[in-house]
């Protein structure tokens, strides 16, 4: 049973989820403010994280810079419908996904299932032998699926699950262009829909943490109009 962390300073919201969440099959925690679930990470965290922006004590963006300086698991953020620089900031900063409010919540519960998923190939709880889950080899990157891994030059870089599938995804094939229609079908569930401005912003975070560890980092290139491919260097 996966744990899930709702944190938001609406109890509404956190009743109606959490009741939707539990019938499921998952177990919820519930918190009216970052710096009460902050506590509580860290003494254990949850599987998944959903989180408000805007709230008391500690907003879901200080939380997340939190969360991210120890852990890669999954989160989604919670946005009003006018919040548009703070889900492009939100994902720049390390969250998986965003749901604008007011949500259906069918479509919360098929994003969290479809992170969930990913989180568990990732951590090989779901094994076989594809190439999805050998380790890769591409010039400076190394990239080990099981493991979660990735280096560049031998240095580790530390990537959400969205990230590390798109990585993956490009460096697959060095050289062929990968559209963000199929970028998409990467990195989210069938029944989940998100714009082109959301993957953008996703590569965009995955070239910022590759060029903390080598700043001429450019193997992942922009096609305008077209998509990205992996150059390998």
């Amino acid at each position: 049973m996966s744990k899930i962390a709702l944190v938001d300073d609406d109890r509404n919201i956190l009743t109606s989820v959490s009741i939707t969440l539990e019938a499921e099959g998952f177990e919820v925690e519930t918190y009216h403010d970052g710096q009460q679930a902050l506590d509580a990470f860290n003494k254990k965290l949850p599987d998944m994280a959903v989180l408000d922006i805007k709230m008391p004590r500690m907003d879901g963006m200080d939380l997340l810079q939190r969360l991210r300086q120890k852990t890669s698991m999954p989160v989604i953020f919670l946005t009003s419908k006018d919040d548009e620089i703070d889900e492009v900031l939100g994902l720049r900063m390390g969250a998986d996904d965003y749901v604008k409010k007011p949500f259906s919540q069918r479509l919360l519960v098929e994003r969290i299932r479809a992170l969930l998923r990913r989180q568990e190939a990732v951590d090989g709880e779901i094994v076989g032998d594809t190439e999805d889950t050998k380790i890769m080899e591409r010039g400076d990157l190394t990239m080990d699926p099981l493991r979660h891994s990735v280096s560049w030059r031998g240095q580790d870089v530390t990537l959400t699950v969205t990230e590390f599938l798109l990585l993956q995804a490009l460096a697959q094939r060095p050289g062929f262009v990968k559209s963000r229609d199929q970028l998409m079908d990467v990195a989210y569930d069938d029944q989940v829909y998100v714009d082109d401005r959301t993957i953008d912003s996703h590569i965009k975070r995955l070239r910022k943490k590759m060029r903390t560890v080598d700043r001429d980092f450019s193997a992942i290139e922009t096609l305008y109009g077209i998509g990205y491919r992996y150059n390998e260097e």
